[in-house]
């Protein structure tokens, strides 16, 4: 067996654990984790960017460091328990966070259903979102990875796998909550609430085309995100910034993937809307494309962000080496822009978002050269 093939496996277990059944008694244990460096250039300003604001112009390892194990045990033939545990930083302090806690009943042969803590079914790469082994990039696309933060809920989903002579399709309902979550912005941490969160999805796995998955997830967002900012003359005041009140969110995903060894390409295209929030949906996608040359594999990616007339773009150039079977040594250089005065994924503060909303400083663009260097792994 190859090593691409026996690592597959092993990231496999942790990505798609519910085509995964146990016996009474049976136990499965997986870890997994990325060692990771990155490093922002461009920007003078000690600017920051990211999700949680972590690339900077220091070399740190926060933004993509993390580690992780899994258990799964076999309470009967039918029913089990799965428990997803992570360390990983949350801006500038280190946290351990249960992703996953869920007994599952594995109905027949082709339906299982689950009811816990289980990761929200939001994008392509949602099941896997911490196991950096299952995805060709270091750090995924934060043009489409930026736009929900909350990665699980508590609640229940239903899992159903029809498999044809050409491969298999799965359907995926998902129901529930995800209270009293961490949101980041304008570099601050804020609380968020997701209530009657309703997920499905379908994915179509053949053996010879790769698999293109379609997602929808609606949930009733509650939040308050405010800043202190100088009003003028040294006055300071307490403005809210978005104010949101069980408010429908609503977000579309379609994605593929194909790897056939030799030739590998993910996509994804996303889009984002609020009700009563004043703003038009935000549009996002990634298209990637690359060629192993035995153990290496050189990858180009295209990543677009289209915000209300402000967008950010960029290219990611990649180069992957799998050193063993079951680790993979990735290096990333991308260059990113915004334009039309949109701050895309670098990070403003209330004063900034206040300052440009009044005139005091005019919006502008902002740009930088992100380099990624780091090893992804899993047992």
């Amino acid at each position: 067996m190859t090593a691409l093939r026996v690592a597959g496996l092993a990231a496999v277990c942790l990505a798609v654990t519910p085509a995964f059944a146990l016996e009474q008694g049976e136990h499965r244990f997986n870890g997994f984790g990325t060692v990771g460096f990155t490093h922002l250039s461009g920007e003078d300003d000690g600017r920051s960017y990211g999700i949680q604001g972590q690339t900077n112009d220091s070399w740190r390892g926060d933004q993509l460091s993390k580690f992780g194990a899994q258990l799964s045990y076999g309470i009967t033939d039918t029913l089990g328990v799965t428990v997803q545990a992570t360390a990983k930083a949350q801006q500038d302090e280190w946290k351990a966070n249960l992703e996953w806690a869920y007994l599952s009943l594995q109905a027949n042969d082709q339906l299982m259903l689950r009811a816990g803590r289980l990761r929200s079914p939001v994008y392509m790469y949602s099941e896997s979102l911490d196991v950096g082994y299952s995805y060709p990039w270091l750090r995924l696309p934060d043009e489409v990875y930026s736009q929900v933060q909350v990665t699980n809920y508590e609640g229940v989903d239903a899992v159903y796998t029809v498999p044809l002579s050409y491969g298999s399709v799965t359907f995926q309902v998902a129901g529930g909550q995800a209270k009293n979550r961490d949101y980041y912005a304008y570099d601050e941490q804020f609380d968020i609430d997701y209530g009657n969160l309703f997920g499905a999805s379908v994915s179509l796995a053949t053996n010879d085309f790769g698999m293109l998955r379609i997602g929808y997830v609606e949930a009733d967002i509650t939040t308050d995100i405010s800043g202190t900012v100088d009003v003028g003359g040294g006055t300071m005041r307490t403005l809210s910034l978005l104010d949101l009140d069980k408010e429908k969110g609503k977000f579309t995903s379609i994605g593929y993937q194909y790897d056939n060894g030799t030739w590998v390409s993910s996509n994804e295209w996303t889009s984002r809307m609020i009700e009563n929030d004043d703003m038009e949906a935000i549009d996002s996608f990634y298209l990637m494309g690359g060629r192993r040359f035995g153990d290496f594999l050189p990858h180009v990616t295209y990543a677009q962000l289209d915000d209300n007339g402000g967008r950010q773009s960029s290219w990611t150039l990649g180069l992957n080496y799998q050193a063993a079977p079951t680790v993979v040594v990735k290096g990333e250089y991308k260059r990113v822009d915004t334009k039309n005065g949109y701050d895309g994924v670098f990070t403003r503060s209330a004063q900034e978002v206040f300052d440009n909303a009044v005139g005091i400083a005019p919006a502008r663009n902002y740009d930088g050269d992100i380099v990624s260097v780091g090893v992804d792994f899993v047992f």
